[in-house]
């Protein structure tokens, strides 16, 4: 065989470890706020049947499902007929499975699926990787990990502050302060349509508003315009656009606005009960950003829907998600509401690393190296080890004998703060020489000492 250079698919990275310990302190900070909040584990597997996944996430989302292949001879039931009919004629008679694209969609199938077992309101959370074919960019991945929680069986809006008390803690835990949570309703872009007179295009006008960022007002004016917006509609439109100033004040300019649109009403009273939930509270800065123009492209949301954005990184949204009325209608549940959202941990990621905000002991995989200088040492410095980790102290033993430097080395490059020195001195006195990595101090002390310092660490 020639030797062959090894590569990774396209849009898909490896995570060494000095990523993976930055990464798992994301996840844990996450995964302990949503336990805390009384939200359960779940895992669905990573293929899913298409006819699960198809028809779900828009004609964009189905052009970026991964089919996987039938296993065996998957041509064995095709014709000639099939390829001259194209491939979407061919493609469900070889491919019946696909790669999960989110894990919103997945999480109504099972509850559908085990909705006699569960307990309502069924709160869940799930962390697991999705994949989209896509085209890679900075920031964009085919395989990347999502961290969602749901709780569905409930129009309740302390579930809406939940999710807004539950993004503070987590970003609190990781040290992001500088951050605003833009929250708006369905029921107000609705009260917006009916306002403006274009009652039945609320699909169109949330997928043109949010380009927003992108593309600008006038982008946006643009674009309503090509897809047959009343020129009356769009100007009634150019106040919305240009709603400012901190919360109370965005309120009372869109009363004013939706004043005789019903549904536009409804959601800024929904909005209004939210706030009033938190300041009781007693946050002081609960990070809430009113934005009117939040659209969110998902066609399933009904009600509230929040997006997270930094303010000191660019780069898209942090978290984001939404209440919706009919997630497991189409598996033939109708009528259950629920709310859900998700972190993005890529950008999360980014943004921590952009602002230096991993501490140090999050990135720290070993405490303590037991140093191993001859065979006539090496069974106490082993009586060493095993009483390091007995105390529950991360600790590691130098495999082989070698000379200092090379350990010393060794333990410079794993980033280990603290070197225990253990040779023919420290056997007889029954005790060990800890050296302080950093600012290259030496003790001689009893093991117990030593345990007491590093157990610090």
């Amino acid at each position: 065989m020639s030797m062959q250079k090894p590569g990774l698919p396209k849009g898909m990275r490896d995570f060494g470890p000095d990523k993976m310990a930055k990464r798992n302190f994301i996840f844990s900070a996450i995964r302990t706020t949503f336990e805390k909040f009384g939200y359960q584990p779940l895992e669905t597997p990573s293929m899913e049947n298409l006819s699960v996944l198809t028809g779900k996430y828009g004609d964009e989302g189905d052009q970026l499902l991964f089919k996987v292949l039938n296993s065996g001879d998957y041509l064995a039931k095709t014709s000639q007929d099939d390829y001259d009919a194209g491939s979407k004629q061919l493609l469900h008679k070889i491919s019946e499975k696909g790669l999960k694209y989110d894990l919103t969609v997945p999480f109504a199938r099972y509850v559908v699926m085990n909705r006699h077992e569960l307990t309502f309101p069924f709160k869940r959370y799930q962390i697991q990787p999705v994949w989209r074919a896509d085209r890679p960019q900075k920031g964009r991945y085919r395989e990347f990990y999502q961290c969602d929680a749901d709780v569905i069986g409930t129009n309740s809006l302390i579930c809406e502050m939940e999710i807004v008390l539950m993004i503070n803690e987590v970003f609190d835990k990781l040290g992001i302060e500088n951050y605003d949570i833009k929250v708006n309703n369905r029921k107000i872009l609705a009260g917006i349509t009916e306002a403006i007179g274009e009652a039945d295009k609320l699909s169109e006008l949330c997928t043109s508003i949010d380009k927003l960022d992108k593309i600008g007002k006038q982008g946006v004016i643009d674009e309503l315009g090509s897809r047959s917006f009343a020129s009356a509609a769009i100007n009634a439109l150019e106040p919305f656009l240009n709603i400012e100033g901190d919360n109370d004040q965005k309120l009372k300019t869109i009363k004013t606005l939706l004043a005789d649109a019903a549904s536009g009403l409804e959601g800024i009273s929904e909005f209004e009960e939210i706030l009033n939930y938190l300041a009781q509270f007693g946050i002081k800065n609960h990070h809430i950003a009113f934005d009117p123009m939040l659209a969110r492209g998902l066609s399933y949301y009904t009600g509230t829907i929040l997006e997270v954005k930094s303010n000191d990184v660019k780069i898209g949204s942090l978290s984001g998600g939404g209440r919706y009325d009919d997630l497991t209608g189409v598996f033939g549940m109708p009528g259950i509401s629920g709310i859900g959202f998700s972190f993005g941990v890529d950008r999360i990621y980014d943004v921590m690393d952009t602002l230096g905000l991993f501490p140090e002991e999050a990135i720290i995989s070993t405490t303590a190296l037991v140093t191993n200088f001859e065979r006539k040492t090496e069974p106490y410095a082993l009586k060493v080890l095993s009483e390091l980790r007995n105390a529950q102290i991360k600790s590691e033993i130098y495999p082989e004998p070698a000379k200092l430097k090379k350990q010393m080395n060794y333990a410079d490059k794993k980033n280990i703060p603290y070197v225990l020195l253990v040779g023919e001195d420290e056997m007889e006195s029954q005790l060990v020489t800890l050296k302080n990595m950093q600012t290259g101090q030496q003790t001689k002390i009893t093991i117990s000492e030593g345990i007491e310092i590093l157990a610090k660490h």
